[in-house]
């Protein structure tokens, strides 16, 4: 996630509370481990394509690629664009009623009982689980979106542009942003080829800031998570920054909190007791959202252990709008990007994560059971009990995974240790003390369906030092960022070991610009259209080819963010084309396929958060371009003019 202050250069929120990384030696490392090796046919991986061209329009496709859209052109527009015979619909917007008594969206009249009825702020993680449950239907479905945070420039007039803005809001505002904040669950139905949502389902949900929860796992009932308003430390008010996410094999969502350090602030931040967790978490006496001037829930010197209460995984079951969400401690406190799973031939789920922030950190989590799939309700509390590892990359190409185990290693009563609760509330300082590889802003981790490899999105790091290069962060001042490839034991068979605590590992892409950025590597095929910046969240379709969706890129490239696909085998490897570009300021989230792969979804995330830009005076006024209406975030579907198979 990236926010701008008004400046040339944006405020990346992963910049509060990043990782002092250790410094390595260069010549103990290898420079870069690209994945020629790996390479099917007569891919090659090779830097120096020609310039950008910077009009707009698309390009036809050629060569060894499998993908049969025409390739777009980068741009930089108000508008957004999609390869041809697509076409975009928007689904939903930010302030759409989802509740039967919900008003309609009025940017000028806003208050939080209203928002809390209606589709929240900056969608990001989307899923889409079929109607009936258990189904494979395709037209007919609930989609489950996260809301990450807001933009308030953007939300409210009169507060000017840039992150000073969160700093003028009233009560009542800040109110606002909090119910804009957590999730929607929303019923969608396709009729006559498009997409609209049930104003009127029975499944349609918010999830806020005041939604009530349960603790569950190690951590639950710690002193540390013990506040006035619940001395049990098992019980807590809403989810918040949501970022990525992912789903359970029974059916139930995984809802990641990412940046919660924003809200809290106070004196406590550098004088309190718990100001060197808060420092490792990025939490300051100056935050981001002004809402401890109005909450003492987000004071850390009247309520110092409320951040100890987010930063967690969230499970709850979509299809019963009643259930009661549960903040899963097992799988560990830190900046979770997503949690995506897979079966382990043994029946046990293992879960894998990222923690978005430089210097930090890929983890899996691997339950100790095995998963019931003829009985949903056995599983209900399968992710309390497990093992959760964190990666160390090695320069020869393996990797090893590290457990967090109180007791084991380092993590003892004399470095604070005393129970795993200690440990997963403090995940990331157990990871510093076992020696885990800091990576460059590890964000969206997803599993090839394929053949079982794993793929993690690195986003970038501009802090990184050549004394800090090694061989998973190949290259100092990464401003593009990079794709890391994970092969478990038995990828490519029936029998993927995910559980295993060794594997290989080698890098898919380097990003940025061929020819431009050093370090820059693709298939030596790729046009001068289909390089990318800032890969950010992926999904792969049935064919196990792999959609890369960006965060930064008009930053870092000068284009807008966009979402581009590549094979990730054979001749075409590596050979990434763009398919669609968001409008300025926004960001692309979410790429989610229905089952049928003939409509993919995409969250186009803080539409005109431009440096200047504000609610008054914004850089776009997409979806609507209705005079003085601001940016709104929005959910679109893709689908092809001719109804066929998207790709």
């Amino acid at each position: 996630m990236t926010q701008t202050d008004g400046a040339e250069d944006p405020i990346e929120i992963e910049d509060i509370g990043s990782n002092p990384a250790p410094h390595r030696p260069i010549g103990e490392l290898i420079a870069a481990r690209l994945s020629r090796r790996d390479l099917l046919g007569a891919a090659a991986l090779l830097p120096g394509l020609p310039a950008m061209a910077q009009d707009s329009g698309n390009t036809p496709n050629g060569g060894p690629s499998s993908l049969g859209f025409t390739e777009l052109r980068h741009q930089m527009a108000q508008r957004d664009a999609v390869a041809e015979g697509h076409e975009i619909q928007v689904v939903i917007r930010w302030g759409d009623p989802i509740l039967p008594d919900a008003p309609e969206h009025d940017p000028l009249q806003q208050t939080a009982e209203a928002q809390a009825r209606q589709f929240g702020y900056n969608n990001d993680y989307l899923d889409f689980f079929p109607l009936p449950h258990g189904s494979q239907a395709s037209d007919r479905g609930l989609l489950v979106v996260n809301h990450e945070y807001t933009s308030t420039s953007l939300m409210f007039p009169d507060l000017g542009a840039g992150r000073q803005a969160g700093s003028r809001t009233s009560a009542e505002q800040g109110a606002v942003e909090r119910a804009a904040h957590g999730l929607s669950v929303v019923e969608l139905r396709r009729e006559a080829g498009r997409w609209s949502y049930a104003r009127d389902s029975r499944w349609n949900r918010r999830i806020t800031l005041e939604t009530p929860m349960r603790i569950s796992g190690p951590a639950a009932g710690h002193a540390r998570l013990q506040t006035a308003e619940d001395p049990t430390g098992t019980r807590v008010r809403g989810t918040m920054n949501n970022c990525a996410g992912g789903n359970t094999p029974w059916g139930t969502v995984l809802t990641c909190e990412e940046n919660f350090n924003l809200p809290f602030g106070g004196d406590a931040a550098t004088t309190g007791a718990q100001a060197a967790a808060y420092k490792r978490y990025g939490i300051l006496k100056d935050p981001v959202y002004g809402w401890r001037r109005f909450d003492a829930r987000f004071d850390l010197d009247a309520t110092p252990n409320e951040p100890n209460r987010f930063g967690w995984v969230v499970e709850f079951d979509p299809y019963d709008p009643n259930s009661v969400p549960v903040k899963r401690t097992a799988l560990g406190r830190f900046k979770h990007e997503g949690c995506t799973h897979a079966v382990n031939p043994d029946g046990r789920v293992v879960f894998y994560s990222g923690d978005d922030e430089r210097f930090d950190y890929v983890y899996k989590f691997v339950t100790s059971r095995r998963w019931n799939p003829t009985d949903r309700a056995a599983n209900r509390d399968l992710l309390d009990d497990g093992t959760l590892y964190v990666a160390k990359f090695h320069h020869d190409g393996t990797l090893r995974w590290l457990p967090l185990v109180q007791g084991q290693g380092p993590l003892t009563p004399a470095n604070g240790f005393a129970t795993q609760g200690d440990v997963v509330i403090e995940a990331r300082r157990a990871a510093d003390l076992l020696g885990a590889t800091p990576m460059d802003r590890p964000e969206d981790v997803e599993i090839h369906p394929v053949n079982g490899r794993v793929y993690v999105m690195l986003t970038n790091n501009s802090r990184r030092k050549a004394a800090q290069v090694d061989a998973a962060n190949p290259r100092a001042e990464n401003h593009h960022g990079h794709v890391v490839e994970i092969i478990p034991p038995g990828a490519g068979t029936a029998k993927v070991e995910h559980a295993a605590e060794e594997a290989r590992w080698s890098v898919f892409l380097a990003a940025g610009k061929p020819g431009i950025d050093a370090g820059a590597q693709y298939h030596r095929a790729t046009s001068d259209q289909g390089w990318l910046s800032c890969p950010d969240n992926c999904a792969f379709d049935s064919r196990g080819r792999i959609w890369i969706a960006t965060d930064g890129s008009p930053f870092t490239a000068g284009v807008a963010d966009g979402l581009y696909a590549a094979d990730t085998a054979g001749p075409g490897r590596a050979l990434t084309r763009l398919f669609y570009q968001a409008p300025t300021g926004a960001e692309v989230c979410g790429p989610r396929f229905t089952p049928d792969e003939r409509t993919i979804f995409l969250a186009v995330q803080h539409p005109g958060e431009d440096p200047g830009s504000s609610f008054d005076r914004p850089s776009t006024r997409w979806p609507d371009f209705r005079e003085g209406a601001p940016p709104r975030p929005s959910v679109i579907a893709i689908v092809r003019r001719d109804g066929r198979v998207i790709g």
